[in-house]
């Protein structure tokens, strides 16, 4: 199978993050202006019904500010999974998806927790810890781009806010480092180096390294070359055995 285009790379990679965003912001619209209250049907903690929230939470946010803080962050990262590994980013992807929120609905506190940053918490530790697992060097600049610009998201893991849902961001955070060492053998690899082997020379006789000693014994040693002489007999022609016509 032909391997597609990098623009066919960029553009399959930014389509998979915005069609994510058009649905959070298609909810979040009418959430805003119609009144239907879709935010709370987020993931509810050890609550049945809360359930439901492992696979709405990331679609559902609070505010403007949330949603555009996420959106950023969502559609930069995203992009750089669905680009950089392409082969396994739907893997990763779903499985941070649905697995970090089961923690969440464990360890969670009592409240409804809502929100794609679960889902950027696990792509940025993937991205960071993939890049450094596989030694690939392209891999190593993006997780050293990923930690320059979103290095400060390391905080929030952290329940340094009260209205911050830490247990979400941890969540993704671990589900993501644990992909990056699960998956570490599939996806883009680093290429092997390939080491040419040159013949083994032989020892030359007048090496600088030698002793006049060693030299005269290599001489001594070194196959004589021995000349053969080859002779060739013919016979005469004998005049009786003359045909005549």
């Amino acid at each position: 199978m032909k391997e597609p285009s990098d623009t066919a790379k960029i553009f399959d990679a930014v389509a998979a993050s915005l069609l994510f965003l058009v649905v959070c912001w298609g909810l979040f619209l009418l959430d805003a202006f119609l009144g239907y209250h879709i935010k709370n049907y987020g993931l509810k903690p050890r609550h049945l019904e809360g359930l439901w929230g492992i696979v709405t939470m990331h679609f559902l946010h609070a505010d403007w500010k949330h949603i555009t803080q996420n959106s950023l962050g969502f559609i930069v990262l995203n992009s750089f999974l669905f680009y950089f590994y392409r082969s396994i980013a739907l893997k990763v992807f779903f499985a941070i998806l649905f697995l970090a929120p089961l923690i969440v609905w464990v360890v969670g506190r009592d409240s409804n927790h809502i929100g794609a940053s679960l889902l950027i918490y696990g792509i940025f530790s993937f991205l960071f810890f993939s890049g450094i697992i596989r030694n690939n060097p392209p891999l190593m600049r993006v997780a050293l781009v990923v930690i320059t610009f979103y290095g400060s998201l390391i905080w929030y893991i952290f329940p340094i806010e009260e209205r911050v849902s830490f247990e979400g961001h941890m969540s993704g955070f671990i589900i993501g480092l644990l992909c990056a060492v699960a998956w570490r053998k599939q996806g883009p690899q680093r290429a092997p180096y390939r080491f040419e082997v040159e013949p083994e020379l032989p020892d030359d006789e007048n090496a600088y390294w030698k002793t006049p000693e060693q030299k005269a014994k290599d001489v001594a040693n070194a196959p004589q070359e021995t000349t053969v002489t080859v002779k060739y007999h013919y016979k005469e022609s004998d005049s009786s055995d003359a045909k005549s016509n």
